[in-house]
């Protein structure tokens, strides 16, 4: 039934574009007398946030994060899921325009740091509308998908 697992997990993926994925600038994993993973990546899509995290084994409880950026967002749990020794949680909103650090939080731990990203600039949108000039003049539609910059040689 591996196939319907993979079905399982694919409910849970926001709608939109993969905006960015953020891999952990250090190993984060996670050990306390309560719970123990690893924060292996965090997906920004255009509607939100996958956090996707390691388990130590199969059936091991699936921890409960809290996400914090500078700007004090308040994200939400959806949804999660566990296949195997992986474990997804989708968060909402996305990240807004200008954030530079997101840090992922032990609930089950006084809100114990385990791991901080740095977020690289993206394009902010402009209000009502589907596309907005990045500060050098170029394109940059909010759902589109993540291209890598070209500049000509100096």
């Amino acid at each position: 039934m591996a196939g319907d697992q993979g079905n399982t997990a694919r409910k849970f993926i926001p709608s939109g574009v993969l905006r960015r994925l953020l891999l952990p600038p250090t190993y984060g994993r996670h050990v306390t007398p309560v719970t123990e993973f690893t924060v292996l990546s965090v997906e920004v899509w255009a509607s939100g946030l996958v956090v996707n995290i390691h388990l130590p084994s199969d059936g091991a409880p699936e921890p409960r994060l809290t996400l914090q950026d500078h700007f004090g967002t308040k994200y939400t749990l959806q949804d999660s899921a566990t296949v195997g020794t992986r474990n997804l949680q989708v968060f909402t909103p996305t990240v807004p325009p200008g954030t530079r650090s997101l840090t992922v939080r032990s609930a089950d731990d006084d809100g114990r740091p385990v791991v901080t990203f740095a977020v690289p600039l993206m394009a902010v949108p402009e209000a009502g509308a589907g596309v907005a000039d990045g500060p050098d003049g170029r394109s940059g539609a909010t759902d589109a998908p993540y291209a890598p910059e070209l500049r000509r040689p100096a």
